[in-house]
């Protein structure tokens, strides 16, 4: 087991749900934004860093994981959204397999592309299974994978989804809406996977306030990821930290 890996795990048997903010890659060609952010999180006591998105519009990926990394004591979590958003300067990668979806590049065929350069770069690889959730709205995830997300008021299907992830082997199951998403994963619906499966859950997409991830921590979430929402106003993180840690 990898340091990352171990960190989520240990504080998951503790009963303490960490804080990830997730940083855009494009924010590299500005590092002067790119700094405060990295700033803002370590201040608000983040407790990891994800990296990535579903599209790139620049080619700074591997610059901004640099100066995250030369800027941050966190743990550095690479979230890619294709084998090209791979840097050795990362701690660890999510090696993210979609198993909400049918899109077989997406469950395997990209993984066989990307792994040689893992393993050579010799960063820490959590095998995810990552669930699409229906967030209110089409999202770049959505359109990108080219994948029906699960319906958000059915339990039951994420459940089930995450049970066949676990039984594959997998080691963390990370449910997301997608950046920009009008809502998140229903804290019920954290709740039903929480009862059937015992690895550790990781929440994205439409966390905006501290009483949303209060519940999701509640629920039963290990690692809440926070994205869009400290973009807007970076000060919302310190109240989401306040109400997650405490």
């Amino acid at each position: 087991m990898g340091d990352v890996l171990h960190l989520i795990e240990a504080a998951k048997a503790k009963g303490r749900t960490l804080l990830a903010v997730l940083i855009d890659p494009d924010f590299g060609q500005d590092e002067a934004r790119l700094e405060r952010t990295v700033q803002n999180a370590c201040m608000a006591k983040a407790d990891l860093i994800f990296v990535g998105g579903s599209l790139l519009t620049t080619a700074t990926f591997d610059r901004c994981v640099a100066l995250v990394k030369q800027w941050s004591d966190r743990p550095v979590v690479l979230f890619p959204g294709s084998p090209a958003q791979l840097s050795r300067h990362a701690d660890a990668v999510l090696f993210l397999s979609l198993i909400s979806g049918r899109n077989a590049e997406l469950l395997i065929g990209q993984h066989v592309t990307a792994a040689p350069t893992i393993r050579a770069m010799g960063i820490e690889a959590i095998a995810t299974g990552y669930m699409l959730i229906d967030g209110g709205k089409p999202t770049t995830v959505s359109y990108v994978s080219q994948t029906l997300p699960i319906p958000h008021d059915k339990p039951g299907i994420a459940a089930a989804t995450a049970i066949a992830g676990e039984l594959l082997g997998l080691r963390t199951i990370y449910m997301d809406t997608g950046s920009g998403a009008t809502h998140t994963v229903s804290p019920e619906m954290v709740a039903a996977v929480r009862k059937s499966v015992d690895l550790p859950i990781i929440i994205g997409g439409g966390i905006r306030d501290a009483a949303t991830a209060r519940a999701l921590a509640d629920a039963g979430a290990d690692v809440l990821v926070v994205g869009t929402a400290f973009e807007e106003d970076p000060e919302r993180i310190f109240a989401m930290s306040e109400a997650v840690h405490g």
